[in-house]
């Protein structure tokens, strides 16, 4: 048996002869063994399977899966690669982008690993517009998630989920028996973490730009175990299969959202007080606006919060019509200035991809001048603020609503001295836009995106005396 030996080398040092070279050797290729056999996640799977790997959508919902197929091609689930606001993001910003910056470049075909996983896997990058009617347009479909078998890695993020293609589908049951293909239950399937593999992102300057899962696993529903899927996939009564079995709690795939008025509205919870209720014109009225987040498990707004905008406007009506705007009063905290409407110019990182670069960028906020805005600011290398998650280096203060929060806001009003008098009604209302509508305008997104979702509203009454 041959013996480990060591012989001097230059200065004294021992260098590995014969059998430690071996070893040394046979370790390197167990670890290479070893990455082999890994599943590929993230960056690492694209190009790793091609379209024949996965059925299409229409496949499973044509006979199978009817009414689960019907709610999904209602939902963002379906939609988000062919998304108008998704498609000019992508082709007009991101691609254009990736293409001029090398530190961004992993974005171009980054972005497909959660809006379009299939055309990822097949290396198909860019994918064709969505008006080729490519497979990228299936979006995140049924074979998508039901053949995710795990993630990689300490957290979810940035698409590191592990697929196995095949003829065994994952859902949440046991011992279910399908005509079509075998059936495994998935323990993975039903946790948050499975959700938080697309709802979680970096950034390429290793900031969080999404974090919805994050803020879910720090929040109280969390330690509940109210999980994503108990509010985005409720539950009724019914089949999963034509053919299968009737259950009490078959879940429903709606995934409503960000994106559906209907979930919008409600989130927050609004109450607005006077301090007095009868006043003389020229005297000064503090009202307080409380604002309770008594609806979302993470926080208000979430996802993409550098295109999202929410904002409290409060406005008062006199007896003879007048209407007066009251503005919030600053609380001094650090960055406080992005968190109060203003008419800035922002986003002025638009004209890398655009090809202008003395693009002096667009209103930051476009809402009422002095309205308290609940956003995280997203920040470009220059420190301009980006609606372009791939080009953000910091974050600025996060002045969102938490679940289960309250935040406190003060008005103060100097009564005019020709304030008629009668009712003063004085109403709040929370507002609520999928994207900045200065972007949307710039950039002809079609306004439904940009439309104001009202979220809630509150009215109180001071009485003017003559």
């Amino acid at each position: 048996m041959e013996q480990t030996q060591c012989t001097p080398g230059a200065g004294g040092a021992r260098v590995p002869t014969k059998l430690s070279l071996s070893v040394l050797g046979l370790v390197l290729l167990l670890a290479a063994v070893a990455m082999a056999q890994s599943p590929p996640a993230g960056d690492a799977a694209l190009g790793t399977r091609s379209y024949d790997d996965y059925e299409t959508p229409g496949f499973c919902g044509t006979s199978c899966h009817v009414d689960i197929y019907r709610q999904w091609t209602q939902a963002m689930m379906s939609q988000c690669y062919t998304h108008h606001w998704d498609e000019i993001e992508y082709f007009k910003l991101a691609v254009p982008h990736a293409e001029k910056d090398e530190k961004v470049a992993g974005v171009k075909a980054g972005c497909n690993g959660c809006h379009a996983p299939i055309s990822f896997l097949a290396g198909d990058v860019p994918p064709p517009h969505p008006a080729e009617n490519s497979r990228a347009n299936e979006s995140v479909s049924c074979e998508v998630c039901h053949t995710v078998t795990g993630f990689a890695g300490d957290t979810p993020y940035n698409f590191n989920w592990i697929t196995s293609p095949g003829n065994i589908k994952y859902g949440p049951r046991e011992n279910l028996a399908s005509p079509e293909h075998e059936t495994a239950k998935s323990a993975f399937l039903s946790t948050a973490e499975f959700c938080g593999t697309c709802h979680n992102e970096k950034s390429p300057y290793d900031v969080w730009v999404k974090s919805t899962h994050l803020e879910w696993s720090e929040g109280p529903y969390a330690k509940e175990g109210v999980r994503c899927h108990d509010c985005h996939m409720t539950y009724a009564p019914g089949q999963t299969a034509e053919m299968g079995a009737h259950y009490a709690d078959a879940a429903q795939h709606l995934f409503h959202g960000a994106h559906d008025p209907g979930k919008v509205r409600g989130t927050i919870e609004l109450r607005i007080h006077p301090d007095i209720i009868e006043a003389e014109p020229g005297e000064t009225v503090k009202f307080t606006l409380a604002l309770f987040n008594q609806k979302t498990g993470h926080k208000f707004p979430s996802g993409s919060v550098e295109d999202r905008i929410v904002w409290a406007h409060v406005e008062a009506t006199d007896a003879a019509g007048g209407v007066h705007h009251l503005k919030v009063n600053p609380k001094g905290f650090d960055g406080e200035q992005y968190t109060i409407g203003s008419e800035d110019l922002a986003y002025q990182d638009m004209g890398i991809a655009l090809g202008q670069p003395d693009f002096p960028g667009v209103a930051r906020d476009a809402v009422p001048p002095g309205d308290r805005i609940f956003r995280m600011p997203y920040f470009d290398p220059q420190g301009r603020m980006t609606i372009q998650q791939w080009n953000t280096a910091s974050l600025g203060v996060d002045y969102r609503l938490g679940p289960r929060e309250t935040k406190m806001e003060t008005y103060t009003f100097n009564l005019p001295d020709n304030l008629p008098p009668g009712p003063l009604a004085v109403t709040a209302t929370l507002n609520y836009r999928r994207l900045v509508k200065s972007v949307g305008d710039f950039l002809h997104v079609p306004e439904e995106e940009t439309e104001i979702i009202v979220v809630n509203t509150h009215s109180t009454i001071v009485n003017i005396l003559p």
